[in-house]
């Protein structure tokens, strides 16, 4: 099995962020960078996927729709499929401009893991909600794609490889989102999952692991 990952393009969010107080976070639109963006890593994934189907999930939110859509791959999805447990951290409705700066340091304080938003997740239940999303995917059956697209955001997409490599909540919460519209490859092999290239990370982790050029599963190597 195989399974790409690609964050959204740039969305209105990511360079205005007091669209959040005056847009709903699933209704975002990406930007005119983003869909250009998008568009160039259409031609990217096609040269990934070599002709082969593929089975395509994808978070609802407006961004990574429209991301989707312009990258143009109908002719090799074998399906489609919105998946809600791949959206985005929830941070609650519109949000009050003072008070996001007010939760953004709260969790930056606290730990990005375990800190709830008042009004809506904390990453340990994106982290739940990720794990049976991969769990129902590794039972689909024999005639399911070898390779599987998601379209999904940053945090959403580190906790994936969080759980499919066993990453402590410490290395999780020094890595850095992928870039906009930025492609993760995940391969399963006889020794298990490996991915094409780490995450930076923007602090040294505070149990000492540290992220390799290839994760492997079970515990990071050192």
């Amino acid at each position: 099995m195989r399974i790409i990952l690609l964050r959204h393009a740039e969305s209105l969010g990511n360079v205005d962020e007091l669209a959040y107080t005056r847009i709903p976070d699933h209704a975002l639109p990406l930007t005119e960078a983003g869909r250009e963006q998008a568009r160039e890593a259409g031609p990217v994934l096609k040269d990934l996927l070599n002709g082969e189907k593929v089975a395509v999930y994808v978070s609802p939110y407006q961004r990574t729709k429209e991301t989707l859509r312009l990258l143009d791959l109908d002719s090799a999805c074998e399906r489609i499929v919105p998946e809600p447990r791949l959206r985005e951290q929830d941070w609650g409705n519109l949000q009050d401009p003072l008070d996001q700066e007010v939760q953004k340091q709260r969790r930056h304080e606290f730990g990005h893991f375990f800190y709830r938003l008042p009004f809506g997740e904390s990453g340990a239940d994106v982290d739940d909600r990720v794990a049976a999303f991969l769990s129902e995917l590794n039972s689909a059956g024999d005639g399911h794609p070898e390779t599987t697209l998601i379209v999904s955001h940053g945090l959403t997409i580190r906790l994936l490889c969080r759980r499919l490599f066993g990453w402590s909540v410490e290395l999780f919460e020094s890595l850095s989102n992928p870039d906009t519209c930025e492609v993760r490859v995940l391969e399963r092999t006889a020794a298990g999952w490996a991915l094409d290239r780490p995450f930076e990370q923007w602090r040294a982790s505070p149990d000492g692991q540290v992220q390799g050029p290839f994760a492997q599963p079970g515990p990071v190597r050192e």
